[in-house]
């Protein structure tokens, strides 16, 4: 981690020497913090950086007018500081509206074709928030970072607005007069010449479209397309049963996981609910003293080897043969482990035998298909299938193998027999192997059409790009990853002309009802007479009963070995990874995103090249210096970035940025790195060279952000955490010296003598609990707080001025060696202290204590002098430098939160416990004559949360959760050696290594 991209190269021995001094007990930030680097310690001795000083200066013309048109929050001078406009009544107000009471819908979200459930808060008819669905086996409930973000993509002004042609305005109408010579001539040749491109399709009724018109046109083709398929996944599958297949996992019945090379619980379809799943065996309670053991074969940090229990970088082109070595310990296959990882590939070996029927093995998507038929393999050895997984058939229509569809398109396209191509959605010319060329094998087709959100990369080399409808403005459906069809029902009217799939399908067929009779008509035909009932059920729960896939009883056989084994290289190898918070591209534009610190890293708004300390310092590179990476005969320039436990030797590189067709946030953020990504090895490869430039890149990370830490003391009092075996011989988890003395002695959380007053609480007492152990630093949270509360953002230059204005962080520490450390995840929002020092300090008392404990801030009074934010221990508090927020671009007005006070530049912002939900709870309560009950309502970040990592309650109730949390004996506040006496408090971190393991 870099401080102002300092050029530091480090002494690895040095490091080592120092932390066997220390015992290993220490927790640390950075790599300049475990050197105890000199500017690193003055850095943490200031109360507030000299960046968070700074005024606006230096922001140029191009950077300040990309900033003021964009999303929710995009920095510079706002044309105006209040919202303007009139307020007119309702002549006939409808029935189930009442103002200020906001309606929840049933819809779903597709990502990578795969349907996620959730719920959308609706005030007035205008989409406002999205909560996870508690009845879809997808969500649970809960919601990723993407799916709060979507929201601001509906409202995004830079979404494509009308229909052009070569660039210039035009009108469906005429679209469809040039559409209709084109398809009549290609009918008279049964379609062939025709091509359809379109992303993952799970949609049944798109697919029943795609395949009608197909049937009608028997020469036309249909291609797929998407730089993140899972054609590893599925190829996988086919060599270890013979046939595509689908496998559902079963976490929350598996007590021993290894990943190989997997981010199972922050990417891919099923995240959300794996994590949910995978959670319910993780935590450990005074009534539950067990917990599962994960295993993390890695070669990139992810959020799933961040709370491995045992973590092991390896080179990705080793895995394979570590997968064939694992098998066989267990009895299959000969290639047994040698060398130092003998010991460690045993030990996993005999504690999968020992918990067999109740393990799981799970390959990464970026494998290759070996290594997913091993685990196939593996996991039927133990009897894992139809205990801890499941098979079914695939979810997806249309082609299976992605990489080859668009392989023989290209080849079409070469051939000459392509005369029209109609892509639907994704983005092609920008995310495609570069090796393809497909923007200029484009150029060779007479017709080109495409249907999507943004006027892109691929737009601009179509002859007619149409806008595409938002999943909100939609009528449509989707599978989720177990096959479960969830109905997309529409929450507003398209806001900018644009047409859904279904409909360019329906002009395709001929078809003249409207999307919504369409997707009826699909159900109607499967449902028969009991279809009324079925819709009605369907739309309100968000799922159709009975539709997941059906498990199907298959066999695997383990891959034949290699014709000969590749020999260990000293070239570096790559990695290809989209980008873990805007993806593919295809969340460029979202300023959320962009802002959102990426998990383990905390960068935002880059893409850096990531390498391990080790290989950097042999390569005499520090964080920011910029290189130039050569491969396959292609060069390109990046920066670079160290990532503590990163394999060695190995370049990670994440695509998705360097956009150079988006809107005003995205365009020019960030690298492009597909030039790089080729179809003979789009995952991994070999071989890249490292050539230094000699100049740096300013890198906004904002991991060494609103530090609390002045002091080794302090250090070791912000971080809590052990080990099962430690916590069930002293569940207090208490540090101790080597002679067996404590520490240091922490005072009760909500006792000791102090000054302020006695406050008393007659009725409700609000605390927040989190469980560091649980907690994956996945960023839901954040962003869910940003959606819920209007938090703007403020562009790269702020960030990297510390002025980021996000309510809650998460703040990443790590324990142990640069090569393997620990991480820890501990999001901050304001802990609500009991005698909060920012109270008595504020000269206008704009921040005040309420009835019911929250610390709360009046706006309206606040004048500025930031004395609170300077009293405050946890750095939690957010100054509004500037009029961040945009309220002057009309597309952004209705997507704002009405329940939440407006801020304008120069008042303090922080987290308020979403005292709007607390208030609306009340109200009900209060009018059925009742008290609230617990989990009646939380906040929007436990909303969120996929692992229920966050608990939201009244503490006055003693039989609320967030009591029981509170009475736990691991349970511990931040400082409270100072007496603040914080509602917001947490529950130690516990790992379950392997016993026959050396901890790493």
């Amino acid at each position: 981690m870099s401080m102002g991209n300092k050029r530091t190269h480090l002494d690895l021995a040095k490091f080592r020497g120092r932390l066997q001094k220390s015992g290993g007990r220490e927790y640390w930030k950075s790599l300049e913090d475990l050197w105890e680097d000199p500017e690193f310690s003055a850095l943490i001795g200031q109360e507030f950086p000299q960046q968070a000083m700074r005024s606006a200066n230096g922001f140029d013309r191009r950077n300040f007018l990309k900033l003021m048109g964009a999303s929710i929050a995009l920095g510079g001078l706002a044309a105006c500081s209040r919202p303007a406009g009139v307020i007119v009544p309702y002549v006939d107000k409808p029935e189930e509206i009442v103002p200020g009471r906001p309606l929840f819908f049933a819809t779903a979200m597709a990502m990578g074709g795969f349907g996620s459930g959730v719920l959308v808060e609706s005030h007035e008819g205008r989409p406002t928030k999205i909560e996870g669905n508690p009845d879809h086996p997808a969500s649970l409930g809960a919601t990723d970072a993407w799916g709060q973000a979507s929201i601001l993509s509906l409202y995004d002004p830079d979404r494509s607005q009308t229909v052009m042609r070569l660039g210039v305005i035009s009108t469906w109408t005429e679209f469809q007069a040039a559409l209709q010579p084109v398809l009549q001539r290609l009918r008279q040749q049964g379609g062939a010449g025709l091509r359809l491109l379109t992303e993952t399709v799970t949609s049944p009724t798109l697919g029943a479209q795609i395949e009608a018109f197909l049937g009608n046109h028997p020469g036309a083709v249909w291609h797929q397309w998407e730089p993140d398929s899972l054609d590893n996944v599925r190829e996988g599958s086919r060599l270890a049963f013979g046939t595509y297949t689908n496998t559902v996992y079963r976490f929350d019945q598996a007590d021993v996981v290894v990943s190989l090379d997997s981010d199972f619980l922050s990417s891919g379809p099923g995240h959300v609910r794996y994590t949910r799943d995978f959670m319910t065996k993780r935590r450990v309670r005074s009534d539950r003293k067990e917990m599962n053991r994960l295993y993390a074969i890695h070669s990139t940090p992810s959020p799933t080897s961040s709370i491995a229990d045992h973590r092991f970088a390896v080179r990705p082109s080793e895995v394979e043969s570590i997968a064939r070595e694992l098998a066989a310990g267990l009895g299959l296959g000969a290639s047994a482990a040698a060398g130092e990882r003998a010991h460690w590939i045993g030990a996993i070996a005999r504690d999968l035998q020992q918990h067999r029927g109740a393990s799981i093995v799970i390959a990464g998507p970026e494998q290759p298909p070996a290594v997913h038929a091993i685990a196939h393999a593996i996991n039927g050895a133990l009897g894992n299938s139809g205990r801890t997984l499941i098979h079914t058939d695939s979810p997806e229509v249309g082609p299976v193998n992605q990489l080859a569809s668009i392989r023989q398109l290209a080849a079409d396209i070469d051939a000459g027999s392509v005369e029209a191509l109609l892509i639907i959605g994704g983005n092609p010319v920008f995310t495609a192997p570069a090796d393809l060329a497909f923007g200029e094998r484009m150029n060779r087709v007479p017709f080109r059409v495409r249907l999507g959100d943004d006027y892109d990369e691929t737009s601009l080399v179509s002859h007619w790009h149409l806008p595409q409808t938002h999943y909100l403005e939609m009528w449509s459906d989707v599978r989720a990853f177990d096959g479960t069809v969830s109905i997309v029902q529409p929450l507003i009217a398209p806001l900018y002309n644009g047409r859904s799939p279904h409909e360019l399908m329906a002009l395709l067929n001929d078809d003249a009802n409207e999307p919504y009779e369409i997707v009826r008509s699909h159900w109607r035909r499967q449902a028969g007479a009991g279809f009324d009932q079925l819709w009605r059920e369907s739309l309100h729960r968000g799922a159709i009963a009975g539709s997941p896939l059906p498990a199907r009883a298959l066999t695997a056989a383990m891959p034949p070995p290699p014709d000969s084994p590749a020999a260990a290289s000293p070239a570096l190898e790559l990695v290809f990874r989209p980008d873990p918070t805007i993806r593919d591209g295809r969340f460029a534009n979202n300023g959320w995103l962009q802002e959102l610190p990426k998990p383990l890293t905390k960068i935002t708004w880059d893409n850096p090249a990531l390498l391990s300390p080790s290989t950097a310092a042999k390569l005499g590179l520090a964080d920011g210096e910029m290189v130039r990476l050569h491969h396959r005969g292609v060069e390109i320039e990046i920066p670079v970035f160290r990532v503590p436990g990163h394999a060695d030797d190995v370049v990670t590189l994440h695509y998705g940025n360097g956009r150079r067709r988006v809107g005003r946030v995205g365009e020019g953020t960030g690298f492009d790195v597909y030039p790089l990504r080729s179809s003979a090895a789009p995952w991994i490869d070999s071989g890249v060279r490292v050539e230094k430039l000699g100049r740096t890149h300013p890198i906004a990370s904002t991991q060494l952000h609103q530090m609390l830490e002045t002091s080794d003391y302090d250090r070791r009092s912000l971080v809590k955490s052990g080990t099962l075996a430690g916590y069930l011989k002293d569940p207090s988890l208490a540090p101790h010296h080597e002679e067996g003395a404590p520490v240091h002695h922490e005072q009760g959380i909500d006792e000791g003598p102090t000054l302020y007053p006695a406050w008393k609480y007659d009725g409700y007492a609000w605390a927040m609990a989190i469980d560091t152990n649980v907690c994956t630093g996945c960023n839901g949270c954040v962003i869910a707080c940003q959606s819920e509360n209007n938090i703007p953002i403020v562009g790269k230059e702020e960030v990297l001025n510390h002025r980021e204005m996000h309510w809650l962080r998460i703040d990443h520490y790590y324990k142990g060696t640069p090569e393997s450390p620990e991480s820890f995840h501990q999001p901050l929002p304001c802990m609500h202290c009991e005698n909060a020092p920012c109270e008595p300090v504020c000269p206008v008392e704009a921040t005040s204590h309420s009835s019911e404990g929250l610390n709360e801030m009046t706006y309206n009074r606040c004048v500025g002098t930031r004395y609170c934010a300077n009293n405050c221990p946890y750095k939690v508090r957010r100054f509004n430098f500037f009029d961040y927020s945009d309220y002057a671009t009309e597309s952004l007005k209705p997507m704002r939160n009405p329940d939440v006070t407006v801020r304008t530049r120069g008042v303090m912002e922080k987290c308020s416990y979403c005292v709007q939900r607390i208030n609306q709870a009340r109200r009900d309560s209060e009018r059925e004559g009742r008290t609230i009950r617990d989990g009646e309502f939380t906040t929007a970040c436990a909303a969120a949360c996929p692992s229920e990592a966050i608990v939201f309650g009244d503490k006055n109730d003693p039989k609320s959760l967030v009591s029981r949390l509170r009475a736990e004996p691991a349970h511990y506040g931040l400082l409270v050696e100072l007496n603040t006496q914080p509602r917001t408090t947490y529950l130690a971190a516990l790992r379950n290594p392997n016993p026959e393991i050396e901890a790493e």
